[in-house]
């Protein structure tokens, strides 16, 4: 599609003089050119055709002359159009106004077409960099518009730790998460099954984005359904990820670990579907790393048996667990957090509350990054049984 270019001047014959010059592009369907007397002529094609790219305008002309064109093309708002004045050289004052009203270049009169036509071709490319700009923000602009949904959609159905639990007696429960530039898919949630069992999870999704926010809101949706059923864990991740591979879309899955604490007797059950394994930190801040049966991730495969774990929590001991967003935090030479790394805070911090659990692992995470834009979520989750 051709630059269309529209020529201001009160000399008819210096358009077709203009149009002579440049008909190889002319019928090489790179330049179209059209024309007008004067700025009121020239101010009716602009509102009436959006496709003019750049304006060679006189500044003498009757009717309306360049400099209030000028103005009236600045109230149209349209950073795609550029002005180039074509006018004598004894007119540099107004050449200067005009180029502080928006014109972009300036040709004077009599017209060196060599001139003019490196003047156009600059023009045009300035023109093509800064459509490609816009575009490029059009874009951005569309995909912050979607990081901000993805993150609405994950927030939004996290349980809040203050709003749960508050009054327990036999347990304590704390979970927090920081979003990573392009969201991910990390969940956690908490519920009483019945009386006397308190079922958990934590996962992270594959992808990021919108999918895997949406991917996410279903599968924590499908855990927490299936666990209310009573199941064990073992059968319940296998019943969701039947269900999951089943609603699945290609590629994209959900690693989770899940768990049913009975808050009577300390009876703790464990099941992995491909997630990191979790700590057991002692009443004195010893840890321990729980060596679960591993399974795959849900939704990978249909008919998997997954295995289970049981171990018996003392009072005051707490299982601590985390998204690999911990553990592969960046710092600016690409260097991983690391599991030993996190293992050493949790030694520092593990005899903590768990808020100040949490926030340390984070913190620690945080100073290590040094500031630099994550891929990743960043998830930890801590539950610690207190009394029989």
């Amino acid at each position: 599609m051709p630059h269309k270019i529209l020529i201001v001047d009160d000399e008819p014959d210096l358009q077709d003089l203009i149009r002579q010059k440049f008909r190889k592009k002319i019928r090489a369907n790179e330049l179209e050119f059209v024309g007008a007397l004067n700025g009121v002529e020239a101010l009716q094609l602009l509102t009436n055709n959006n496709g003019i790219d750049l304006i060679l305008t006189d500044i003498n002309m009757p009717h309306m002359d360049g400099l209030t064109l000028l103005g009236k093309i600045r109230e149209l708002n349209n950073p795609l159009l550029k002005t180039v004045i074509v006018s004598a050289y004894g007119d540099m004052e107004n050449i200067r106004t005009a180029m502080n009203r928006g014109a972009f270049d300036f040709v004077t009169k009599p017209i060196n077409f060599v001139d003019l036509e490196i003047t156009i071709e600059k023009t045009l490319q300035e023109l093509s960099t800064l459509k490609s700009a816009l575009e490029t923000r059009t874009k951005l602009l569309a995909i912050q518009q979607e990081l901000e949904i993805a993150r609405s959609i994950q927030l939004s159905i996290l349980p809040n730790n203050s709003a749960l639990f508050s009054n327990q007696k036999e347990f304590e429960i704390n979970a927090s998460m920081e979003t990573a530039r392009e969201v991910g898919g990390d969940l956690y949630d908490f519920f009483m099954i019945d009386e006397n069992r308190l079922g958990f999870f934590i996962g992270d999704v594959s992808g990021k984005g919108i999918p895997a926010a949406i991917f996410m809101a279903v599968s924590k949706t499908c855990i927490r359904s299936t666990a209310l059923r009573g199941l064990p864990v073992n059968e319940c991740l296998q019943a969701v990820n039947s269900t999951l591979v089943r609603e699945s879309v290609s590629n994209v899955y959900v690693t989770a670990v899940y768990g049913i604490l009975n808050i009577r007797t300390g009876e703790l059950d464990l099941c992995n579907a491909g997630h990191n394994p979790p700590y057991l930190i002692k009443k004195n801040g010893d840890i321990e790393q729980l060596k679960t049966v591993d399974g795959i991730p849900l939704g990978f495969v249909d008919h998997y048996a997954y295995g289970e774990q049981h171990v018996l929590l003392q009072p005051g001991e707490t299982i601590f667990l985390y998204t690999d967003g911990v553990i592969e935090a960046m710092d600016q030479f690409e260097n991983d957090f690391s599991e030993a790394r996190m293992e050493q805070v949790l030694r520092q911090v593990g005899a903590s509350s768990l808020p100040a659990l949490n926030q340390g692992v984070l913190d620690e995470v945080r100073r290590f990054t040094g500031g630099v834009p994550q891929s990743d979520d960043v998830t930890v989750f801590s539950l610690k049984y207190l009394c029989h």
